[in-house]
């Protein structure tokens, strides 16, 4: 048989080519790493069911990859945990790698959220946040503070050593209403409370009673009090007319003003209270430098 001609090789070889290149789009999506979960570094999280409210929650807990000090953990707690831990777990890691130049300690951060996707849960808060005789789905804020201190508390203790003198609970909103109420009433239940756009209007201020029974007591935690600049005049384009209106009748920036101001003022309290009129900050996102600033400020408790 005559050899297969040059032209005929050519054809041959160039079929193949071809059919080979049809096929590697097939083998590269056969071969394509499947999208993941993102998961966040060092974290934890389980839900459980709170004897003392009745309700879920969903516990979230980040510890430091450095061993405690000799006094434990530094911790700290945030409200709002779905959305608020990813973000106190980046600055703890971060102070983390800066512990060297710094000198502080990293907090173990724990985040206490509710089951489910939703950033906010916005029914869950508002019952657990809210002070105050109310509707049946507010006012819950005494109970959700006894479930801090009975249960969350002694599952982070079980699990890891914690330093019980630095300790510092963040909330934002209604979780800063909540942080004022529990400063008023439970002063000695953190070092640290950090407070950011507290809904003090709430009530009519109902959370303003208990102001005196704080500043009769021996405690004197240290406090950060911060508000967004345009949380009480924001952009006219970013709000209707009737949620503007609404707004008015809620100021946020004087009310939170006047507290850090009675607080620094009064005897015993010089230079344990920071306050802040975050730039630009409406009050939406206005918790994200609030909690920056209170990571700083927290870990630079004596």
């Amino acid at each position: 048989m005559a050899p297969p001609s040059l032209a005929r090789c050519l054809k041959l070889l160039l079929c193949g080519l071809a059919l080979e290149a049809l096929a590697l789009p097939t083998l590269a999506a056969q071969e394509a790493p499947a999208w993941a979960p993102v998961t966040v570094p060092a974290a934890q999280q389980r839900d459980l069911q709170s004897a003392r409210t009745g309700h879920g929650y969903r516990i979230f807990m980040a510890v430091p990859a450095l061993a405690p000090p000799p006094e434990g953990y530094p911790v700290l707690y945030v409200l709002d945990g779905n959305a608020a831990f990813p973000v106190a777990a980046f600055l703890a890691r971060s102070a983390a790698s800066r512990q060297e130049v710094t000198g502080h300690s990293p907090p173990l951060v724990v985040g206490i959220g509710y089951p489910g996707q939703q950033d906010f849960d916005v029914p869950a808060r508002r019952r657990d946040y809210t002070v105050g005789p109310g509707a049946p789905d507010s006012g819950g804020a005494e109970d959700f503070l006894d479930f801090l201190e009975q249960e969350v508390k002694p599952l982070v203790e079980a699990a890891h050593p914690v330093d019980r003198r630095r300790q510092a609970l963040f909330g934002h909103s209604f979780g800063g209403l909540l942080v004022t109420h529990a400063l008023f009433t439970r002063p000695a239940s953190f070092s640290t409370f950090l407070i950011s756009s507290p809904s003090i209007w709430w009530q009519d201020k109902v959370v303003l009673h208990n102001l005196p029974e704080l500043l009769q007591s021996p405690a004197r935690p240290r406090v950060q009090i911060s508000v967004g600049a345009l949380e009480d005049d924001p952009p006219k384009g970013n709000y209707p007319p009737e949620v503007r209106a609404l707004l008015a009748q809620r100021p946020m920036i004087p009310e939170a003003r006047q507290l850090a101001a009675t607080l620094g003022s009064a005897p015993g309290w010089e230079g344990r209270v920071a306050y802040h009129e975050l730039a630009g900050e409406d009050h939406g996102p206005a918790w994200l430098p609030a909690m920056s600033r209170g990571m700083q400020f927290f870990l630079e408790q004596p």
